[in-house]
């Protein structure tokens, strides 16, 4: 017999995969909307209509009402405490664009770290060149041109899973640099029991275990890991951090809030990173 404690973690589990399921769909309808409006505007007219007339976002809205109604902890719960973080340096993110992913020019027998300053305070994470290099070389590189100065971590999950995700420079979970990367390291020993341990820094992606598509589109954001969480092996494992879990800790405390936008779930504390570097020891 499923215990409660194990339904409420598969339901979780559950929901986290439905809502990169549905920051995928929004990805692919903004592709096809960005397509229509290069080829001319009597073709994005005509797609306008034909969207609108099949319920365009009320129809997802609808869709994500009737999940939420079925599954209860689709709709984070509410908790408000107050803010623990300071206000962001002045900024914005840059959103620059790449169409390829950058060349490989970092050592894979190197060891690299990253920092991330923000609002909260600092974190460290100690990356995995050798087992991740394409991840690796896109920090290093994102980093290089200041790709996540001033960008929102945008999603807190603290039922069933615990992570934090940022590195999207939107701050909707629909930002990315405009390529994608590979999965890596999926493999990784650590992942036992398919349980990302607690210190863990993974990707997200658009991957879709029921259809199994949307392998290999990572992009630039980014999961920390504060406690232990089950999630099946999809999400490329690249770094653990080595100091900055109280600061984590610290977030997850003032809990979270519905983002009306998406349907996830907003910390309410203001974390923004302000600075994130790459350096190789």
């Amino acid at each position: 017999m499923v215990s409660s404690e194990q339904r409420r973690k598969q339901l979780a589990r559950e929901k986290f995969e439905r809502q990169l399921k549905r920051k995928a769909e929004a990805r692919r309808r903004r592709r096809i909307r960005n397509v229509a409006i290069g080829v001319g505007v009597v073709i994005v007219l005509a797609a306008g209509g034909a969207y609108a007339a099949s319920g365009g976002l009320n129809g997802d809205e609808e869709k994500e009402k009737d999940e939420a109604a079925e599954n209860p902890m689709d709709s984070p719960t509410p908790s408000k405490a107050p803010d623990p973080c300071d206000k962001p340096a002045k900024g914005e993110p840059n959103g620059k664009q790449w169409k390829k992913e950058p060349a490989m020019e970092i050592d894979k027998s190197a060891s690299y770290s990253m920092r991330l300053d923000t609002t909260c305070g600092g974190i460290d994470i100690e990356m995995d060149a050798a087992k991740a290099p394409h991840t690796v070389n896109s920090f290093d590189f994102l980093a290089g041109e200041k790709f996540f100065d001033h960008t929102r971590c945008h999603r807190l999950v603290d039922q069933g899973i615990h992570v934090l995700q940022c590195g999207d420079p939107k701050g909707n979970g629909l930002g990315g640099p405009g390529y994608t990367l590979p999965d890596e390291n999926l493999k990784d020993k650590r992942l036992k029991g398919n349980t990302y341990p607690a210190g863990t820094v993974a990707m997200a992606n658009e991957y879709d275990p029921r259809s199994k598509k949307g392998k290999d589109t990572g992009g630039s954001q980014f999961f920390l890991v504060f406690e232990d969480s089950e999630l099946p092996p999809y999400y490329t494992p690249f770094g653990k951090i080595t100091q900055g879990m109280d600061v984590l800790k610290k977030i997850a405390k003032a809990g979270v809030s519905p983002d009306p936008q998406t349907g996830g779930s907003l910390p309410n504390a203001t974390v923004v990173i302000d600075k994130a570097t790459v350096r190789r020891s």
